[in-house]
Formats: structure tokens, C-alpha cells, sequence
């Protein structure tokens, strides 16, 4: 029996412009295995939340669409469901924490009251005293002090880190079986993400969770993910296990992220690593490889030809003429 639960197979994901029609995902691949932890991880604008909205189906429309691919849950590809079938599946099979809880959150109503709307969704069957218990006892189990005055505040009136953890309590209310996490921590302070990471790791323990974590945080993907993606300008890069991208990473973008970590074994006030230029412009990519004009190792036929993926063990791929 697979232990893969979610595969995405050749996902293209286009938006309409007002410069015509660009390609935000381009023929991305990749499994998530049950009670397992994926790191997608890239720089802004390189296609990480627009897959993951992509997986759930909640492209802005009518810009955002699906091109191409397959999205395989349990055998059931989710591209071709209807929408009402897909309901059925967001939030109760798949759940997805948003990035800034403050917006995600809405500012007008009380916390309990959204909490609530995923068991009147989920659950019809609830009653109202039976949706508050289940509310009180989810904000205890998430580590929410006094749920029973938290349930009836606004957003505002709690912190960044509480209102995160309200966040998760509402995508596991459901008992999903796959999360994704889209940038959980960023904005927290280290103490409140370590928190966060804890309880996102802990709960995963007991229940056998799968997750797809977003970030640009690459001590986060150390300290959390089993795989990890690494995307650029909307393709991927390169895919390994974590151990084998920290320890042999091998294309030119994974290093130019990776040396460009801050080491506590650096001489103070020595320069950080960068990688030179931009991401470029999803109205302006490069026929061949897109990191071309940022790479040090780049060859002639890079500009022109994009390279194909090159398996360098069972686990371990990658996009890159330097191995091909």
C-alpha cells in the first residue's frame, strides 16, 4: 500500500494580465507521503503560494486558472471534481493555515463565532452548546489561555502568536488529513515560532498528519521537514530529502540560498553571502534556464534551452545542466 496521500503531477498554473496570459506555476511535480512533512521553499514570487492555492482550488477568479496537471488525493484528481465535491474535501480532507492571521482572520466578527462556521460546515449535526465545547476544548488543545473569554473576542484583541494558533485550531477542526502551512511564523518573534513549529510537529505525532510547509525560512525547513521543493520563477529547482539538500545540495540556486545563511562560526562583521539580481519578472522569463542571468556556474546553452530533470538518486533530483 502507497503511503503517498497527495501527488501533484506536471501542475501549470496561469494568470490573465493586462501584458496577456504568464505561466506563475510551470510543470511542478512532487508527493506528499502521510505523517510526513514537505518543505516548499524559494524566494517571494516564486510560485510557492500559488501552488498551494492551486491544490485547494481558490485561484482568484477569473484571472487565476489551472493550465495543465493533475492534483491526485487518494486516487481522486482534484483539478476535474466539481466545486461542490471540492467543498467536501477543503478543510475536512485538506486544510491550508493562510499567511498574515491578522487578514486571514475577519476583523468583524468574534473568534468563536469562526471557529464555529467549520463545525456548522463540517458537522451539521452540532448544535450550538455542542460547537462551543468543541470550540473551548480545541483552543485549550492548541494552547490558547482562557478559551472561554477568547472564544467571544476579536481578532485584535489577541497577539500575532495567539491569533496563529487560532488559525491552526480552525484547519484542524475538521480532522483533515493533509495541511498546508503557508508561512505560519513569518512576522512571529523566534520564541512564538518555535511555539508554533512545536504544536504544528506535535500534533502531526498524534495524529499521522501530512503537511506541506511554505517558507523562505531555511532553518524552519531543518528543523521541521522530512522533503523539501526548492522553487524558482515558478518551476522547481531542485527536490531532495532534507538531510541530502543541507548536506550535497546541488543546484546553484540551493547553494546561493544556503551559503547565503548566517554561521555562527563566521568572523563577526564579515559579509553575508548574497545571490546577485532578482527573481525575474513572470512577464519577462528567460527561454532557457530561468536562473541564467543570476547563476556563476551558467553555460551558453542555459540562456537558451531549459534543462530537464536529472535524477541523481532515488530521492534526489535535479534541474540543472551541471548534471545532466
Amino acid at each position: 500500500m502507497s503511503n503517498i496521500i497527495l501527488s501533484i503531477k506536471n501542475l501549470a498554473t496561469s494568470f490573465d494580465t493586462g501584458e496577456g496570459k504568464i505561466l506563475a506555476v510551470d510543470d511542478v511535480s512532487f508527493d506528499v507521503k502521510k505523517g510526513k512533512t514537505l518543505g516548499i521553499v524559494g524566494e517571494s514570487g516564486c510560485g510557492k503560494s500559488v501552488t498551494a492555492l492551486s491544490i485547494m482550488r481558490l485561484l482568484p477568479k477569473p484571472a487565476g486558472s489551472i493550465e495543465n496537471g493533475q492534483v491526485l488525493f487518494e486516487g481522486i484528481d482534484l483539478v476535474k471534481i466539481k466545486p461542490e465535491e471540492m467543498n467536501h474535501i477543503r478543510g475536512l480532507k485538506i486544510s491550508m493555515i493562510f499567511q498574515e492571521p491578522m487578514t486571514a482572520l475577519n476583523p468583524v466578527h468574534k473568534i468563536g463565532n469562526q471557529l464555529g462556521e467549520v463545525f456548522k460546515i463540517h458537522s451539521p449535526d452540532m448544535n450550538e452548546k455542542q460547537i462551543k465545547n468543541e470550540s473551548i476544548a480545541l483552543f485549550k488543545k492548541f494552547g490558547i489561555p482562557d478559551p472561554d473569554r477568547r472564544i467571544n473576542e476579536y481578532p485584535h484583541q489577541i497577539s500575532g502568536g495567539m491569533r496563529q494558533r487560532v488559525m491552526i485550531a480552525m484547519a484542524l477542526a475538521g480532522k483533515p488529513d493533509v495541511l498546508i502551512a503557508d508561512e505560519p511564523t513569518t512576522a512571529l518573534d523566534v520564541t512564538i515560532q518555535a511555539q508554533i513549529l512545536d504544536l504544528i510537529r506535535n500534533i502531526q505525532q498524534e495524529t499521522g498528519l501530512a503537511v506541506i510547509f511554505i517558507t523562505h525560512d531555511l532553518g524552519v525547513i531543518a528543523e521541521l521537514c522530512d522533503e523539501v521543493v526548492v522553487m524558482y520563477a515558478g518551476k522547481i529547482a531542485e527536490k531532495a530529502s532534507a538531510a541530502d539538500l543541507f548536506y550535497m545540495p546541488l543546484h546553484p540556486y540551493t547553494r546561493g540560498l544556503l551559503s547565503s545563511i548566517p554561521r555562527l562560526e563566521h568572523k563577526r562583521k564579515t559579509r553575508l553571502n548574497i545571490i546577485p539580481g532578482m527573481v525575474p519578472g513572470l512577464n519577462e522569463l528567460p527561454e532557457g534556464c530561468r536562473f541564467y542571468n543570476r547563476c556563476e556556474k551558467a553555460m551558453a546553452i542555459c540562456m537558451t534551452k531549459a534543462p530537464g530533470e536529472t535524477r541523481i538518486t532515488e530521492d534526489h533530483l535535479v534541474n540543472c545542466y551541471l548534471y545532466g
